[in-house]
């Protein structure tokens, strides 16, 4: 099991509050990006293009608690940059999880062994480590040898010393059906809590903009790679509601929740999402208000969107989704594995 039961109901009881109260529009995951600096140079990452006095910059620990609370979403996914840069990045978890926030760190893998002694194993609180294959391939994506064999260490010891790990992986154009199949047989030899997906986003600063998915190719590929696992060939334990897999494969059509997983770094709250840079607002409650969201989803035409089917969209609308009665029986037979 991958989304722990205690997480899956807290967000249910999350969105059925909202519901009750009114609102249209709330967040599920706050994309909390305590700085841009990286210590890799991913081709297909575009954050380490900012100049250079952004990238010297880190939020502060009372930056980060302040934009948890005005955002008020119940999880929050600390990417980067390489968030074990900052150097109160101990803290900044910490205190997340005394908010009970399930709190789900992103890295690299690089500096994760040296750096566990900063953390406390909880059930509110998960390392999610960057894998986009097995090693040839995954040194590939993030321009460097020897990134993988470090990073499988880190998990290895990260879970020997009772944490929660999954994993975070990127599908790119050119990936291999069968080495991505592997891949999760490897990776569930590890023991993880849960692995997640997602097609890549062809960001406008990333160097590589040659191997980002279009929409019916990721369907396409999708389904294929998915195909044992759907047929239940496979046990692969994926930290992800089964609709938004069905969307990824092409059984289920949704429309882009843009809301649902807002994103707040140095520069303030990010406009229109995670993965469009139009600007910055200075509060949650502008980005929310002023935002113009008609322009935005594949449904308003806007050409930066019909590619897109990245899970920090889509997935806000599969949970949604999943709390319709037709499909609760489904979402809860993966949570009982």
């Amino acid at each position: 099991m991958a989304v722990s039961i205690k997480q899956a109901l807290e967000i249910g009881k999350y969105i059925v509050t909202q519901r009750l109260m009114g609102r249209k529009r709330y967040p599920l995951t706050l994309m909390l990006e305590p700085l841009f600096r990286c210590n890799l140079a991913c081709s297909g990452c575009g954050k380490i293009q900012h100049p250079n006095d952004i990238l010297r910059q880190n939020l502060s620990p009372e930056q980060c608690f302040a934009a948890v609370e005005e955002c008020g979403a119940p999880v929050v996914a600390i990417p980067g940059g390489e968030p074990l840069l900052h150097p109160q990045i101990g803290e900044i978890a910490a205190g997340l999880v005394e908010r009970r926030k399930f709190v789900y760190l992103c890295t690299n893998g690089i500096l994760l062994e040296k750096n566990l002694d900063k953390f406390q194993p909880s059930e509110y609180f998960s390392f999610s480590v960057h894998l986009d294959g097995l090693r040839e391939w995954h040194d590939k994506c993030v321009d460097r040898e020897g990134v993988f064999e470090v990073a499988v260490k880190a998990i290895k010891a990260a879970k020997a010393r009772g944490f929660r790990v999954t994993t975070n992986t990127t599908i790119f154009d050119g990936a291999n059906v069968q080495e991505m199949q592997e891949f999760f047989d490897f990776v569930s030899s590890l023991g993880i809590d849960g692995m997640m997906i997602s097609p890549g986003y062809a960001y406008e600063w990333a160097p590589d903009q040659e191997h980002f998915l279009k929409r019916e190719k990721t369907k396409a590929m999708f389904r294929e790679i998915l195909a044992p696992y759907q047929a239940g060939n496979k046990k692969w334990n994926f930290n992800h509601n089964p609709l938004f897999l069905d969307f990824l494969t092409g059984e289920k059509d949704y429309e882009c929740t843009p809301w649902g997983m807002p994103s707040y770094s140095v520069l303030g709250w990010q406009k229109p999402c995670y993965l469009i840079n139009e600007g910055y607002y200075q509060s949650y409650k502008e980005l929310l208000a002023d935002t113009a969201w008609e322009n935005y989803g594949r449904a308003s035409g806007n050409p930066k969107c019909q590619d897109c089917m990245v899970h920090c969209g889509y997935e806000p609308t599969a949970a949604i989704d999943a709390l319709q009665p037709a499909n609760m029986m489904r979402a809860m037979s993966s949570l009982m594995g």
